[in-house]
């Protein structure tokens, strides 16, 4: 069993963003490649990470599992230059991560048991969808992080917006025309907490797809063009 990867950025900036929201995970590798699904401590986000198998040089695996502490990963992950490649294989218990460069590097990294249990993606049902450049989305949620801690997705008579609301200050995004892919209505409020960690997926991909209804999950999937990342996060609903 043994994986190759002539791109390590592929796999470390996945890394980078998942250990933002969760400290350890299981990988698994399937048949068609590797896949994480995991959730945060507080049972608020989830995290879909797809790596297919066509995004390695080399994928000797299926249906084994790594528990490892995504915090050492990314540190080991980062030491491989742009140029560089890098194996990952189980060996004796523990994951040896060697990094092809100038000099050959290797790391041996402790497998853990990992506490979470396994979670299934949900079946959710939407009543709006978007489509855009995800720079563009990313900067919204940022604007309404300025002034608030939560922020409103609103999509009405095909405009979307991004609202953030605070005591004495606000800020709104609004999106339209051709650049974008709109269907549907709807209007609901998330952590901007969760968001600003989210939309690191910038790193992945240029386009942003974003599915939600009135008070109900978000679900943000950013697809990139060797590998994915989506997160579904529970909707914050206040009492007036």
């Amino acid at each position: 069993m043994i994986l190759k990867l002539d791109d390590p950025r592929l796999l470390g900036d996945a890394v980078d963003i998942i250990s933002n929201i969760v400290v350890e995970v299981r990988i698994k590798l399937l048949e068609d490649g590797l896949s994480v699904v995991a959730v945060d401590p507080a049972n608020v986000a989830l995290i879909i990470f797809r790596l297919p198998k066509e995004s390695f040089a080399q994928y000797d695996a299926g249906d084994e599992v790594w528990g490892v502490s995504l915090g050492d990963l990314k540190k080991i992950l980062k030491r491989a230059s742009g140029a560089a490649s890098v194996t990952l294989e189980e060996v004796e218990g523990k994951l040896r991560i060697t990094i092809f460069d100038k000099v050959k590097r290797v790391f041996s990294l402790a497998l853990i048991e990992v506490s979470a249990e396994d979670k299934d993606i949900p079946e959710l049902n939407f009543g709006a969808r978007v489509e855009m450049g995800s720079r563009d989305f990313a900067q919204a949620v940022e604007d309404a992080s300025v002034v608030a801690d939560s922020c409103a997705f609103v999509l009405k008579d095909d405009v979307f917006a991004v609202e953030g609301n605070g005591n004495l200050n606000s800020a709104r995004a609004e999106f339209g025309g051709k650049d974008l892919e709109i269907f549907g209505q709807g209007k609901s409020k998330y952590s901007l907490e969760y968001l600003m960690k989210f939309v690191k997926g910038v790193k992945i991909s240029e386009r942003v797809v974003v599915n939600f209804s009135d008070d109900y999950p978000l679900k943000l999937d950013f697809p990139g063009e060797k590998m994915g990342i989506g997160f579904v996060l529970a909707p914050r609903v206040e009492n007036d």
